[in-house]
């Protein structure tokens, strides 16, 4: 059996009209994600893709270690600075983590190249 670790998680409310702020503790297997974990207890959190590729699970970590080496939708640097993503990521001590906006996690990871000029024509959507 699997070490178990209390997980704290604060859901802030994102834009007028959201539901009030809510905090929800649970107790997290060591070798489960915590949003697959926490959707089984019944908790209804914010995901998209479930694969650490989109920054819509995306947690601000505000005590605790949290493991996440799937985590490809956020970079080393924002990692470093606290910030996980819930779809792959598994609580190694007891954790409190804070939800964040996934449109500030997105500005902080790729902002630096967009409205900047770096990027002029995008990305080619034709094969032609």
């Amino acid at each position: 059996m699997s070490n178990t670790h209390r997980v704290t998680i604060r859901v802030r409310p994102l834009k007028p009209g959201d539901p009030p702020p809510q905090t929800y503790t649970i107790e997290v297997p060591e070798d489960r994600y915590i949003l697959h974990h926490a959707e089984s207890q019944g908790l209804t959190l914010p995901f998209a893709c479930r694969n650490g590729a989109c920054t819509t699970c995306a947690v601000r970590v505000l005590s605790g270690d949290i493991y996440q080496p799937e985590a490809m939708g956020l970079s080393p640097a924002l990692q470093a600075q606290g910030y996980a993503l819930l779809c792959v990521s598994y609580a190694r001590s007891d954790l409190d983590v804070e939800t964040q906006d996934e449109d500030e996690v997105y500005e902080l990871q790729f902002g630096r190249y967009f409205g900047q000029g770096r990027v002029q024509l995008g990305l080619p959507l034709d094969e032609d």
